[in-house]
């Protein structure tokens, strides 16, 4: 028997849509982390870690061998004196600005400390007035043993030009008491021998703010007063 004839659309069972995939992107663009980028980030922290308590560990054991050295040498302060000057021309000419002096001083280190020794590697002494350097000699260089006074012997003679300006009244001042105001500073480099050790140099100031009496011609103006000196470390 034939099939009867189809009129109209042919409904059949319906076809479900194709399925959609999304992709959900990470942060960063959707990079991945990166196991050697993780790796080296741990490993610097690691390190940064281990020298940070390397430095740690190296300040506190300098730290204990200081304090330990300390106890052990208790170091006392040097002391430095100038016991004797000798001033025999301090003349300003005012025509020329031009000082011509001479002057010899004495002084004497005390090192009092039971174990440590002092070697003085070089020593320039410096005259000042009124603020102003006038003359510049350097001494021998010298080792001072422990609890020992030793003598330095210094000689400033020749002239340099020196402008006072307002200061020429403290110069009139002076040469009519006949007692100047006087500055001798040391520049030293120093080392300390502790036992078989001996210390990094070191420089040291002393200033010696000193009152000369000018004897010209054998007469006095009075005598020298022996004056201790400032260190500055």
């Amino acid at each position: 028997m034939p099939e009867p004839h189809l009129n109209g659309a042919y409904y059949g069972p319906s076809i479900p849509p194709p399925s959609k995939s999304y992709h959900r992107p990470g942060r960063g663009g959707g990079s991945s982390c990166n196991p050697f980028s993780c790796c080296c980030g741990c490993l610097c922290n690691c390190l940064l870690s281990c020298l940070f308590q390397i430095l740690c560990t190296i300040v506190v054991v300098l730290g204990a061998i200081i304090l330990v050295l300390w106890l052990v040498f208790r170091p006392s302060k040097v002391k430095f004196y100038a016991t004797d000057a000798s001033l025999t021309q301090f003349d300003l000419s005012t025509t020329n600005n031009t000082l011509y002096y001479n002057l010899a001083l004495n002084m004497t280190i005390r090192n009092p400390n039971k174990r440590i020794g002092i070697y003085y590697d070089s020593i320039e002494a410096r005259a000042f007035y009124q603020g102003q350097r006038f003359s510049t000699v350097t001494l021998d260089p010298f080792y001072q043993p422990r609890k020992n006074t030793s003598s330095l012997h210094a000689v400033f003679h020749s002239q340099q030009l020196v402008t006072l300006g307002d200061q020429i009244s403290n110069y009139n001042d002076d040469k009519n008491s006949g007692i100047y105001n006087i500055d001798v500073k040391l520049y030293m480099r120093i080392r300390l021998k502790f036992a078989i050790l001996r210390s990094p140099k070191v420089k040291p100031k002393i200033e010696c703010d000193l009152k000369i009496p000018l004897d010209s011609n054998g007469q006095s103006s009075g005598s020298f007063e022996s004056t201790r000196c400032g260190l500055d470390w």
